[in-house]
Parts: structure tokens; C-alpha cells; sequence
């Protein structure tokens, strides 16, 4: 099942952020709330509304094609505060999160990602490791990876650089910076 943020509906319909929060207002579209109060839209019920009112449906262009990012993290608050932040981005995000290493192995092989958010200091898991396995295995090597770290010295960057990651993040996080870094990664910005 598609889920869809505003943001995205707007692009899925080619109306304004605005046009698709007014519909759900009137009761054309349903929705749900987030527990972090974000609009969610199912893609069948927009579809449905789109068809019922004789509107186009768009199909994605090659170079609206969402680009899948994995955030890893043990903390919680931390993860939904990046996924928050780059929900609001403009490029429609497909964001899905893991808290531990098991969880992000299954995510990369089943999810694969673009670009992966990484906490290196995690209970049960080696950032580096996780990092040069992924950049090792044909399957994954264009995987970006962007590294978090409350203790990011010169040598746990020298060392991350060495296994593989594109960029290297102190806590607390810079999230402006880090989305710029993002969407750089991902080609999305110059």
C-alpha cells in the first residue's frame, strides 16, 4: 500500500500543498494523521477521488522517482527527528528507519536504499564494519552512506572516510547541513 505525504500528493496531482490540504478538509480525500501530526494520504484514495472527479492521474516522470533513504539509530527521538526534517524536504523522500543493526541489514537488501543514515556508536552493531560492508558488496557499493557520531574525532573520521562514508556528522545534528548533504549525495542539488 502507497502512502503518500502532502508534498507528495501535490506532486502526484500537480496542484499546490495548499489544493490537496483544502480537499482534505472538504472530505474529498481521507487521511490520517502521524503521531508527530503529519497529513498521510493513501495513493488508492487519492486515485479514487482523482478518478470520481474526472482528473488526470500523472505518472512519475524518470526524474521524480523518490529517492529511498534508511535512517539508523538506536534513539528514537533522533530518528524521527531527521525523518521529520526530510519529510518537509522538497524532493519526497522515501523514508523508512531501523534501530538496530539486524533490523538495518534486512532494510538494505529488502528496501535498498539511496542513501543510508548511519549512528556509528550502536549496541549491537559496528558502524565501521557496517560501512565497509556495504561499500564491498556489488549490490550495495552505491549506497550513500552519511555517518552520525557524538564522538566524531579526527580519527573516527579518518577511519569512516577509510571504510566508505561519503560525509561524517557530529551530535548534535546539524540539519540544515545534513539535508544539503543529502540531497548532494543524492545528485538532487549542485
Amino acid at each position: 500500500m502507497d502512502v503518500l505525504t502532502v508534498s507528495q500528493a501535490s506532486k502526484y496531482c500537480r496542484v499546490s500543498p495548499k489544493t490537496i490540504i483544502n480537499w482534505i478538509e472538504a472530505g474529498h480525500i481521507k487521511s490520517y494523521k502521524t503521531v508527530g501530526g503529519h497529513r498521510r494520504i493513501k495513493k488508492e484514495d487519492l486515485d479514487r477521488f482523482l478518478r470520481e472527479s474526472g482528473m488526470p492521474a500523472f505518472e512519475k516522470t524518470a526524474e521524480e522517482t523518490k529517492k529511498k533513504i534508511l535512517v539508523v539509530d538506536d534513539d528514537k527521538i533522533i530518528v524521527e527527528t531527521i525523518v521529520q526534517s526530510l519529510e518537509e524536504d522538497e524532493y519526497g523522500y522515501e523514508l523508512i528507519s531501523a534501530s538496530d543493526g539486524f533490523e538495518a541489514g534486512i532494510q538494505v537488501s529488502h528496501f535498498k536504499p539511496d542513501l543510508m543514515i548511519l549512528d556509528i556508536m550502536m549496541p549491537d552493531i559496528n558502524g565501521y564494519e557496517v560501512c565497509k560492508r556495504i561499500k564491498t558488496d556489488p549490490e550495495t557499493k552505491d549506497t550513500k552512506i552519511v555517518v552520525l557520531s557524538a564522538y566524531l574525532d579526527e580519527e573516527s573520521y579518518k577511519k569512516m572516510k577509510e571504510y566508505g562514508a561519503d560525509a561524517c556528522f557530529s551530535k548534535p545534528l546539524p540539519l540544515p547541513q545534513l539535508k544539503q548533504e543529502v540531497a548532494e549525495l543524492l545528485g538532487l542539488k549542485g
